[in-house]
């Protein structure tokens, strides 16, 4: 009878699970991983020298052990290889590069304005990550975080409300053509839940889901340590779902939608047409600063939608936390306590009870680094849980 797994596939899920605990725990002797990760000495020693020549991991300087031996330590690699995290969004796009071990080097940060057309999209990102390596070596991968539904087979964006250029397009297919360096496409909330698993208030956590309400409104779930997809990759579009039927025009072309209420463009168009003039997210909130009674009723309203968003997260999916990420919460210095109340009078109460709310730690451009970093584990072997 064959053996169910192959040597060459335990190798592999062996030189997973010593990235998998080095992304958990932090920098760690040789003899930590095995003991943390119940591999034994020489199967780790093994995986490790694969892991350092493939350039995944390095080595620190030597510490003292308990038993006075110095031993050196095994850290995700952040000298010799790197990847980059690309945004795009409606009205600015941002580049940076970070190690293996997600720390951004903000100093590679760049952000432009977000071209009229794809094709100068494609060029103007290009462009810039070109100058970004400029002839430097270590960039194994590009993760790629737009809004909208991503058929992650495809690698193609099947439709974006609030940034229709990419609807049909595949731009990490693109930019891997252009640039000669793997990117992957990620749908945005997706990548901030990976990112909060990886490096956020989330890390460890097996159970939570992720409420992100800046642009539009979406919904990353991970349940059993996996993203939740569904049949196509394309679960989690909450805020598509209508509260409003005579309500504003959204980027799908219903009225009334959620994300067109409840999120921090929603109340940035709300407040500018009550002022009769442009503003952003930014400016709306500082305007909030300044007490105006309409502009506080529009922030009442918005955090009433919001609070209908996480009750309705909470009440289909139990999940164990929920983190929210968005802008509109640093309005007022209580307003997170104000929304988590108004959450508990729309959920069952169980199911409220029972869920953790806190903020999310990390943004986009975290979730574009965390979502190519964590294709790269996944590409040396499939996950076992």
């Amino acid at each position: 009878m064959p053996a169910l797994i192959q040597p060459s596939l335990l190798r592999r899920l062996n030189e997973r699970r010593v990235l998998e605990t080095l992304q958990k725990h932090g920098p760690a002797s040789r003899a930590d991983v095995s003991r943390i990760a119940g591999i034994s000495p020489p199967t780790v020693s093994k995986a490790v020298a694969t892991l350092l020549e493939s350039g995944y991991l390095e080595e620190t300087d030597a510490v003292a052990t308990a038993f006075g031996r110095p031993a050196k330590l095994l850290r995700l690699a952040t000298d010799q290889v790197h990847v980059i995290g690309i945004v795009l969004d409606t009205s600015k796009c941002s580049i940076v590069s970070a190690g293996l071990d997600g720390s951004i080097d903000w100093n590679t940060e760049e952000e432009i304005q977000t071209p009229d057309n794809y094709d100068d999209l494609i060029i103007a990102i290009g462009d810039r990550v070109t100058r970004l390596i400029n002839g430097r070596a270590g960039f194994i991968g590009i993760g790629i975080s737009v809004p909208g539904l991503v058929d992650h087979r495809q690698q193609k964006c099947l439709l974006s409300p609030n940034l229709h250029m990419i609807d049909g397009q595949s731009p990490a297919l693109d930019l891997t053509e252009r640039l000669e360096i793997e990117a992957i496409l990620l749908q945005e909330s997706q990548a901030l839940c990976l990112e909060e698993r990886l490096f956020g208030n989330a890390k460890g956590l097996n159970n939570f889901a992720l409420l992100d309400v800046s642009t539009g409104l979406g919904l990353g779930v991970m349940t059993g340590g996996r993203l939740l997809e569904g049949h196509s990759g394309l679960a989690g579009e909450l805020g598509h779902i209508t509260v409003d039927i005579s309500g504003r025009m959204c980027g799908c072309g219903n009225r009334g939608c959620l994300e067109t209420v409840a999120t921090d463009t929603a109340f940035a168009k709300a407040v500018s047409e009550k002022l009769g003039r442009q503003c952003n997210i930014e400016q709306a909130l500082q305007i909030v600063q300044t007490g105006d009674p309409e502009v506080l009723a529009i922030l009442d309203k918005t955090c009433e939608y919001l609070a209908i968003a996480m009750a309705a997260v909470i009440n289909i999916l139990n999940p164990e936390t929920l983190l929210i990420h968005g802008k509109i919460l640093d309005a007022q210095e209580d307003l997170f306590a104000k929304i988590i109340e108004l959450t508990g009078k729309r959920t069952l109460k169980p199911s409220f009870k029972d869920c953790h709310i806190i903020r999310a730690k990390g943004g986009k451009k975290q979730g574009a680094i965390a979502g190519v970093i964590h294709h790269l584990t996944s590409s040396l072997a499939p996950a076992l849980n």
